[in-house]
């Protein structure tokens, strides 16, 4: 089976949303942007919509957690990894984690983003999964690239869907407060040992649920994430291997190698666009944290965050960096895939998909995962993602038959690896959708059609990868996590769901354009640091001292 869907990319021209430095608190996906996820500290109609809600409040909300037993992976998490399955699944012996149907058949609505083209209404997928998790579900499926657009218009009506996907990044300006306003507080129905009868949803982490506390309640169904999910700088290995080259160990050694491999004329860059990763590199906190001399700084106060943008710089000044990531246009995996690139960063799912799709075409292909070093040589300093970046959640005013109706489709959407449920959400159908070679699920046409980016996208269980067609890659994504938190650090605010107050929303938006215009050559230095020092006279230095009741208040994730 393969893992949940994570998100894509965030368009053609590679890193764009919100700052290059969220890279390292972003989700599964690479999308993920580094703006403060949103909750509050009130009570759940309180109006009270600033703040978090952490330390023993949050755990009187939170669900009881039970964790699955159906199958133990042959990789157990280590390090904020996921978790891994390399070995062969008995299709015809597969556990049901849902022995009876929760849902009652009465209709519901879910708007959710998609990312391509959606599949048709009543299509045998959305028919089997109603079937078999006792629901019956439209979809209102949104183009996921102006999904916030769309969001932001239906929650300002009165005309809001029965159930709602959420992702963090959408979470900016009037959406933030519409969350807490429109959406219920689930608490009646999953808090503690209520949440038992939905045992897919009891087996999710409590770090996981934490995330979904908006407002003070309970709101948000997640989709978890592994901590040690870091952009991934990709390399091509068989091409590596043929030229004889290392991997680069320091930024230096890097800049080096790709001076070298670089040749115009052959129309071979040594990489794309190395923004998100950089931060990584120079282990640049993307939040909030309280420094080891007990002072509290914002990422972009440090002076990591300019040694990364500096370094980026340096890329795109060498001319190593292919012109169409320099232009913002095309498709950066496609020129890696191509060859005219050698090094691209991305989120975990590259790894698996290209893999799969050059294996016929160019089977010498190999794409490995870069360690991220330390910029110096040493080790890197990674700082680890959020527990959930994605939620669903349920209006309020739901009937209470609706609600119970979404809950059943969430827990079925929650099933774990090595069930009947998970193989339905994965792969829809055997004989319609995909057929069985050598015990392997292979999806056919309609199954690539129809079998994407819906149901998955409501709830997903504990972290993990599998892929039963090529389980070395399950391995090594796994491995890779592992490898990469032993490095990893926690924020200061590592796990709370934070709203800042909306007077200090536009902080941030002098940043994103004024990074891709610096690297590549087009701002000076000094513009970036003007906007640092604009940055805290405008709001920055009290959103500080915010911060720092809040943490007062609440304690520190570390």
């Amino acid at each position: 089976m393969t893992p949940n869907a994570a998100a894509p990319s965030s368009g053609p021209s590679g890193p764009s949303r919100r700052s290059f430095l969220a890279s390292t608190a972003v989700a599964t996906a690479a999308v993920a942007g580094g703006m403060p996820l949103l909750a509050a500290c009130g009570g759940s109609d309180s109006g009270e919509r600033e703040g978090t809600t952490s330390g023993k409040a949050a755990d009187k909300l939170l669900p009881a957690f039970v964790a699955s037993t159906v199958a133990n992976p042959d990789l157990p998490s280590k390090n904020g990894s996921a978790a891994g399955y390399t070995g062969k699944v008995d299709l015809a012996a597969l556990k049901a984690s849902v022995p009876e149907k929760l849902g009652t058949g009465a209709p519901f609505k879910i708007m959710s983003p998609f990312w391509g083209s959606p599949p048709k209404a009543g299509c045998a997928y959305y028919t089997a999964l109603d079937a078999a998790a006792g629901t019956k579900v439209t979809w209102q499926n949104q183009d996921g690239n102006t999904y916030g657009q769309k969001l932001g218009a239906v929650l300002a009506s009165s005309s809001i869907p029965d159930m709602v996907v959420v992702p963090s990044w959408e979470l900016v300006g009037k959406i933030a407060n519409a969350v807490t306003a429109k959406f219920m507080d689930l608490g009646p129905y999953l808090a503690g040992d209520k949440v038992k009868k939905y045992p897919n949803l009891a087996a999710i982490p409590s770090d996981a649920w934490r995330m979904g506390i908006f407002g003070g309640a309970l709101r948000g169904i997640p989709m978890p994430t592994a901590p040690a999910s870091f952009i991934v700088p990709y390399y091509r290995r068989d091409i590596f291997d043929k030229k004889g080259w290392s991997v680069p160990k320091s930024a230096d050694e890097f800049l080096s190698w790709a001076k070298e491999a670089t040749s115009a004329k052959a129309k071979v860059w040594a990489c794309g666009d190395m923004s998100w990763v950089s931060g990584s590199i120079f282990g640049a906190c993307p939040d909030w944290n309280i420094d080891d001399d007990g002072k509290l700084r914002y990422g972009k106060e440090r002076p990591e965050y300019l040694e990364a943008l500096e370094w980026t710089r340096k890329l795109f000044d060498a001319g190593v960096v292919h012109p169409d990531d320099k232009a913002r246009t095309g498709d950066a995996s496609q020129r890696f895939t191509a060859g005219q690139i050698l090094v691209f960063e991305g989120d975990m799912t590259p790894w698996y998909t290209q893999t799969v799709e050059q294996a016929e075409a160019h089977p010498d292909f190999q794409i490995e995962g870069m360690d991220i070093f330390g910029a110096d040589g040493g080790n890197p300093t990674l700082w680890a993602s959020s527990p959930a970046t994605i939620w669903s959640l349920i209006r309020k005013g739901a009937s209470k038959t609706t609600i119970e109706n979404a809950l059943a489709a969430a827990n079925f959407a929650a099933a774990p690896y090595g069930t009947k449920e998970r193989m339905l959400v994965d792969y829809g159908v055997e004989g319609t959708h995909y057929t069985v070679k050598d015990g392997v699920p292979v999806k056919n046409d309609q199954g690539n059609t129809e079998v994407i980016n819906t149901w998955n996208m409501l709830a997903a269980p504990a972290p993990y990868f599998a892929h039963p067609d090529v389980p070395e890659v399950a391995r090594k994504q796994v491995e890779w996590q592992q490898r990469m938190g032993a490095f990893m650090k926690k924020t200061s605010i590592y796990g709370m769901n934070i709203v800042e107050p909306a007077r200090y929303a536009h902080l941030e938006s002098q940043f994103e354009q004024l990074e891709i215009d610096y690297v590549r050559g087009n701002r000076k230095l000094s513009d970036v640091q003007a906007a640092i020092s604009t940055w805290k006279s405008s709001g920055g230095d009290k959103l500080r001292d915010w911060y720092k009741q809040l943490i007062d208040k609440n304690g520190s994730a570390h």
